[in-house]
């Protein structure tokens, strides 16, 4: 029985997460849940998988859901607090980990996992956003095992020879030569920058394919989340962005490619479900069941490939540059924009006005070299007082 710790249970990834599980009852044991606020939701996970251990971020919620268990007579521990997200992570009864919490929130205890040398599967990409070299440092420093979950970066994984998985081989050794991220566009790519300057919050969060969050599905509406892809891959495959090409794909259905030396591309092809890439790290070397759709290509009318539009996007452009300044850049972009679609979410600013916040964070923070946890997590708390007071300025509350 493989013991799973789920960080951000009750969101989108986790909660996906354990739809696979459900399908996979001989084969998995939920050890931890953690979440932030939503206690019922959380109430009827620990009726359902029975976790020894159960970590709610915020204390009125946590205590909330440990009267309800009480009453139920229920043994699963409640705890409370961001810091014993971390301590959880760590655990050793926990074998792998699913990192799901999305944004800087997730670091502390991605990292704490690492530490701890579990298997981790990483849907958190800002953790390698804002760490970088001290997050690769450490997994292998500890002997950490990472699969990536988002699905464009599963899809390169699938495409690498085993030995590449495994670590064992670099992508030169392995004749790998290019790395393609594939981009839906989002609900407006065909928009022009008047009809952009229009977006509503209601409007970014309906994604076209993917059923995510609003922060995720707005930061694939302004393709700031391929952005952060494109740095999460850097580290993740240890290339340079030269040699990373992002492609939009309007259909969804090659999530990634991986071009060799011989002018063969390899390619992974599925529908527009998370619970693919899940399935496959959760039972990787194996294969299990999803419970996705099959694709059916007899019904798959064409596939496109166009360039990406950074004027109209200036997210990719952001992200480049972010990773050329080196130091604490990326960190400052994870952060600025973070806090630039809070905002916008709360209808403080608009849609254009995220890269905009975004690249004066990048022009006007300081950037310096990137030593330590600490200073890191200091720098991202700085991008984000500098945005809050930018858009406080721009339109006061």
């Amino acid at each position: 029985m493989e013991s799973l710790t789920v960080l951000g249970a009750t969101g989108s990834i986790g909660t996906q997460t354990l739809d696979v599980v459900r399908r996979h009852p001989d084969r998995f044991r939920i050890h931890a849940l953690t979440a932030c606020s939503r206690w019922h939701d959380m109430a009827s996970l620990c009726s359902e998988f029975s976790p020894e251990t159960v970590v709610m971020t915020d204390p009125d919620a946590a205590a909330a859901l440990r009267n309800h268990l009480r009453e139920t007579e229920s043994d699963t521990e409640v705890l409370a607090g961001d810091a014993e997200v971390a301590t959880i992570a760590g655990r050793t009864e926990g074998n792998t980990v699913v990192a799901g919490i999305v944004g800087a929130a997730g670091v502390r205890p991605t990292l704490a996992a690492v530490n701890a040398g579990k298997r981790i599967l990483l849907a958190n990409k800002e953790a390698l956003v804002v760490t970088g070299r001290l997050f690769m440092e450490a997994v292998h420093a500890h002997g950490a095992t990472l699969i990536p979950v988002d699905s464009e970066h599963n899809a390169i994984f699938q495409c690498l020879p085993e030995a590449v998985q495994r670590g064992e081989q670099s992508l030169d050794d392995a004749g790998v030569g290019r790395l393609l991220l594939t981009a839906s566009g989002g609900p407006f790519r065909q928009a022009d920058r008047d009809r952009l300057a229009l977006v509503t919050p209601e409007q970014a969060v309906c994604h076209p394919n993917w059923d995510m969050g609003p922060k995720i599905s707005v930061d694939s509406a302004t393709l700031m989340n391929k952005g952060l892809e494109l740095i999460e891959a850097c580290w993740l495959f240890q290339v340079t962005p030269e040699r990373i090409e992002v492609v939009v794909h309007p259909q969804s259905v090659v999530h990634s490619m991986a071009e060799y030396a011989d002018g063969s591309v390899l390619a992974q092809l599925g529908t527009p479900d998370m619970r693919t890439p899940l399935a496959h790290a959760l039972g990787w070397p194996e294969r299990i069941a999803a419970g996705a759709q099959s694709l059916d290509f007899t019904r798959l009318t064409g596939l496109d490939f166009q360039a990406p539009d950074e004027q109209r996007f200036p997210a990719l452009r952001l992200a480049r540059q972010s990773l050329q300044m080196g130091g604490c850049a990326t960190a400052v972009l994870n952060a600025a924009n973070e806090e630039a679609v809070a905002a916008f979410l709360d209808h403080r600013i608009g849609f254009m006005d995220i890269p905009r916040l975004v690249e004066e964070a990048l022009t006007e923070l300081p950037n310096p070299a990137l030593e330590s946890l600490d200073q890191v997590l200091d720098v991202d708390e700085g991008a984000r007082n500098f945005i809050r007071e930018r858009v406080h300025r721009e339109r006061p509350a």
